[in-house]
């Protein structure tokens, strides 16, 4: 079986899919990784993450539809056309059996192009809320995957299906001991992991840098900062304290090691995109979550359903910077509550979900649509 899989942005988009490759690859499919690759768009994140996996990424023009001025809207459609006539010359070089998109405007010229001759495509929607993209891209799809029965509403009945959120096996198998080791994190100490996505947040950065002192009194801290603030919080590191500097673990990026990051970790402060719907429930691990206010509702909803079950606290960007130290040091402080927290993430996890994408894709693959 050949698959292209389409989909980026955030990390948010490309890691679920990486998951029902895995799962492909590593199961009784067998699907050799070299009938495997991604379609997105140049110098993005998931080019980014796709260098370290090993897959294939072709590169193609893309362009955002929302959020943009009339000429850059203009400019946008110009883009998504070049791209869509870029994904015909691909179907035709790579012919692959079955499309797997994960959504955001990346995904479009190729499902469009897909849509034109007769490929099977299937939709995986990995937020709580469909956007602009995946609400278009459906209509081109033989079928529709989400993570939660509540989402299943916005599609066709004939077309949707509840597979879960798809993880890395990782998460599931690495335990919090092996994790720290890999980490060079000493075994006893509490956690604290912070990361604003596979972009950074700026915000997040930012409060984590003014309660910097405190939190390392009172914790280890992981901290993937993204690109932008890096040079920044290493020179903040630079001039701390020998004894905090030890305790104080800054990463522009984490790849491989992201799994086990989020193993090693006791509690996480983040923002809310897809990704925390699918791995903090794998790790059970409790979160202090951060909607992005500019992503529409996407993050807050995604927010909601995990705090509304207990696996979460939400602090609204805006009041990060007076509200982090005090919510960190209080539940690092209720180890019971903390505990309850990570019970309640963990019953949220779907550990065969991205056998269920496979075993679809397959299906699909079969009968051709």
């Amino acid at each position: 079986m050949r698959l292209l899989m389409t989909g980026g942005g955030t990390g948010g988009h490309v890691y679920p899919a990486l998951a029902v490759a895995e799962a492909l690859a590593d199961s009784r499919w067998a699907v050799d990784r070299r009938d495997m690759a991604w379609v997105g768009g140049a110098h993005s994140v998931e080019e980014r993450i796709l260098a370290q996996e090993g897959l294939a990424f072709y590169a193609i023009s893309v362009g955002a539809l929302r959020g943009t001025s009339p000429w850059g809207f203009l400019r946008s459609l110009y883009r998504i056309a070049r791209g869509h006539r870029q994904a015909h010359e691909l179907l035709d070089a790579f012919r692959p059996d079955v499309i797997l998109a994960t959504g955001g405007y990346v995904s479009v010229p190729l499902v469009w192009a897909a849509r034109d001759r007769g490929y099977p495509v299937l939709i995986y929607l990995p937020d709580m809320q469909p956007g602009l993209a995946v609400k278009l891209l459906s209509r081109m799809a033989q079928r529709v995957a989400v993570s939660f029965d509540s989402v299943a509403r916005y599609f066709p009945r004939d077309k949707v299906f509840v597979s879960g959120y798809p993880v890395r096996r990782a998460l599931f198998s690495t335990s919090k001991e092996a994790a720290r080791q890999l980490l060079g994190l000493d075994a006893e100490a509490p956690v604290l992991l912070v990361f604003g996505g596979s972009r950074g947040a700026h915000s997040l950065n930012e409060a984590v840098r003014r309660a910097l002192e405190p939190l390392l009194e009172l914790s280890q801290v992981v901290h993937i900062s993204g690109p932008g603030d890096y040079s920044l919080l290493d020179g903040v590191r630079a001039r701390l304290p020998s004894a905090s500097q030890a305790r104080y673990h800054l990463y522009a990026y984490l790849y491989e090691r992201m799994a086990a990051a989020l193993a090693a970790a006791d509690l996480v402060v983040a923002r809310a995109g897809a990704a925390t719907l699918g791995e903090f429930p794998a790790v059970g691990l409790p979160a202090i979550l951060v909607p992005y206010p500019y992503a529409g509702q996407h993050q807050q909803a995604n927010a909601e359903y995990l705090a509304s079950r207990g696996a979460a606290l939400i602090i609204p960007d805006a009041e990060l910077g007076a509200r982090l130290w005090p919510t960190v040091r209080d539940l690092l402080g209720d180890p019971e509550r903390l505990r309850a927290m990570g019970a309640a993430a963990r019953a949220l996890a779907m550990p065969e979900a991205a056998e269920r994408i496979a075993a679809e894709l397959v299906s699909l693959a079969t009968r051709g649509g």
